[in-house]
């Protein structure tokens, strides 16, 4: 079957489309949805900010406990707060409310492609490049996150969806509608109050380099700019003025000179790489699409002339090149360049597919071929490796991924080297739903030893159930993980060994989580106080956000007091 067969076997009518679609993403952005624990560190941040919210009613301000969280705008958290009302989640530490916003975000990112895409580019590539981006490793984990990522990439579909069609409508010098424009504008707002300036950023480089190529700015008018700032500025601005009053100016100057500006010219929180680490990682990120980055590019660069494929190329290369170069690197920052990537691959599969076989078959090809392979076999492996070791012991379920990992690639490998890249990239995305369905629906969630504040969360609700002290907050040292806040509830106390001492002392069946390294200094302050703390239970497990094995010992108020101390 050539390139040309397989595309034509794609659904054609719209409804057909977007239904297999839906239920192809679903498929990859479900599974492991419930069953994940709170995932550390913004994740668990997220969440706990947003209940917040639900539970103080004050839906401008955003807080982590008593600490102000001046790092992101609050379009994240007022969806998840919706979220949790609209599921009847309040006072439940249930994460899956909080990860409903991602999922819808992820699923509108690759419908809001299809819809634009099928335009200018076809309806088969435009299908074809939605599905690589919901196959895509990277948009899939990120739908399983409650955080802000998958719903800015959605926003930035929409608004580079509006710009393309005000670019080719006005190159061809037909007119502009004005909801385009709209919609445009729209977007940005949504954007900026999801996750700031990145949105519109990546709209700017795109038009910048657009009128670099073209020579002309005169197609800029179909956006209706003036106008258009204004209905951004209204959608964003009130609560940026809200927040401004309410912090007396420090969110913005917290967010942009402590988060940003510092992300921009140095490494933050030991996240950083050397330029060229977003493009070794696309094969991995972007997998299974990455197969045909390499000779999708070349193609798509000796036919700029196009319309599409400069846009296209507008949209990817400025901002690619600008996150290559800012020192703090993360896989899901490129997230929103994903779609001109997936696009241009697509385009160059269904329309170009003679010479990108071409292409492939150079020295360099094979070197890119060999790559893909070695990472869709990563990821599978990697999975099970991972399951193993936690585990302890090889299971039935962590078998799955690295098997349809290596079944994927092999039948990727026998289609590449018969020139059938577009079936290549298919039997990778049928692989990619089998070995993330899996991983994150049963073998991730089922790994104890990976979960260590779900544990810890378990054995406390086990040890003050039908407690008096039932509802008493409960004392954590020496472990400050997000996600045992959000399990635990709001009222935990993340306080030093002393103060978990005093605490389990003053509070009568009160409970304190202490990590094995402060437990000596806990039980001396104990003794001083003239109380005997019982031990409960000892929990260990993988601190995955410090890489290493912690023991958390849980301790009660139920020990009496310590002879001969008055």
């Amino acid at each position: 079957m050539t390139a040309a067969s397989f595309a034509a076997s794609l659904p054609e009518r719209g409804p057909l489309a977007y239904l297999a679609l839906g239920l192809f993403s679903l498929c990859l952005f479900l599974p492991g949805i419930s069953a994940l624990p709170p995932v550390d560190r913004d994740e668990a941040r997220f969440a706990q900010a947003s209940r917040q919210m639900v539970e103080s009613g004050d839906y401008v301000n955003i807080r982590f406990q008593d600490k102000a969280r001046h790092k992101k705008p609050a379009g994240v958290y007022w969806l998840q707060a919706a979220s949790v009302r609209a599921f009847g989640a309040i006072g439940s530490n249930r994460i899956w409310p909080y990860r409903v916003p991602s999922v819808l975000g992820a699923l509108g990112a690759v419908l809001f492609l299809f819809a634009f895409a099928g335009g200018p580019y076809g309806r088969r590539v435009a299908f074809f490049a939605a599905m690589m981006l919901a196959a895509s490793l990277v948009l899939t984990v990120e739908a399983h996150l409650g955080k802000a990522d998958a719903l800015l990439l959605a926003m930035v579909v929409v608004a580079q969806g509006a710009l393309c069609r005000v670019y080719l409508r006005g190159m061809a010098g037909e007119p502009v509608a004005l909801a385009t424009a709209v919609v445009f504008w729209v977007a940005q707002g949504a954007a900026i109050l999801i996750k700031g300036p990145i949105g519109p950023l990546i709209s700017v480089l795109t038009i910048i380099a657009l009128i670099i190529a073209e020579r002309r700015a005169a197609w800029l008018k179909g956006l209706r700019p003036l106008p258009g700032v204004a209905i951004a500025a209204a959608i964003a601005a009130p609560w940026f003025i809200a927040i401004s009053y309410e912090t007396g100016g420090a969110f913005l100057a917290d967010a942009v000179g402590k988060d940003l500006l510092p992300k921009l010219i140095s490494v933050q929180e030991s996240h950083g790489a050397p330029p060229g680490a977003y493009s070794l990682a696309m094969f991995v990120s972007f997998w299974p699409g990455s197969l045909l980055a390499f000779p999708a590019l070349v193609w798509a660069w000796r036919h700029r002339a196009d319309k599409a494929l400069r846009y296209c190329l507008a949209w990817l290369l400025p901002a690619w090149l600008l996150f290559e170069l800012i020192p703090t690197k993360l896989p899901h920052y490129v997230l929103p360049l994903y779609p001109a990537l997936a696009l241009i691959c697509a385009h160059a599969a269904i329309n170009g597919a003679d010479e990108i076989s071409r292409l492939a078959r150079t020295v360099a090809g094979r070197g890119f071929l060999a790559l893909w392979a070695v990472a869709g076999l990563a990821i599978g492996i990697g999975i099970g490796v991972a399951s193993w070791w936690l585990e302890g012991g090889i299971t039935v379920a962590g078998l799955v991924p690295p098997a349809a990992a290596i079944v994927a690639v092999a039948l990727g490998l026998w289609f590449a080297f018969r020139d059938r890249l577009v079936h290549a990239v298919t039997a990778g995305v049928l692989g990619a739903a089998v070995v993330t369905a899996s991983a994150l629906g049963i073998v991730l969630p089922a790994a104890e030893n990976l979960w260590l504040s779900r544990t810890a969360a378990l054995a406390v609700a086990k040890n003050r159930e039908g407690t008096a002290a039932a509802g008493a907050p409960v004392a954590v040292a020496g472990y400050g993980e997000p996600s045992i806040v959000f399990l635990l509830g709001t009222a935990t106390r993340l306080v030093s060994p002393d103060e978990a001492a005093k605490h389990v002392a003053e509070t009568p069946g009160a409970l304190a989580l202490i990590a094995k390294s402060q437990e000596a200094r806990f039980l001396e302050v104990s003794e001083n106080l003239g109380r005997r703390p019982k031990l409960l239970q000892t929990i260990s497990g993988l601190n995955y956000s410090r890489g290493r094995p912690v023991t958390l010992v849980l301790y009660g108020g139920g020990g009496g007091k310590t002879e001969g101390v008055r």
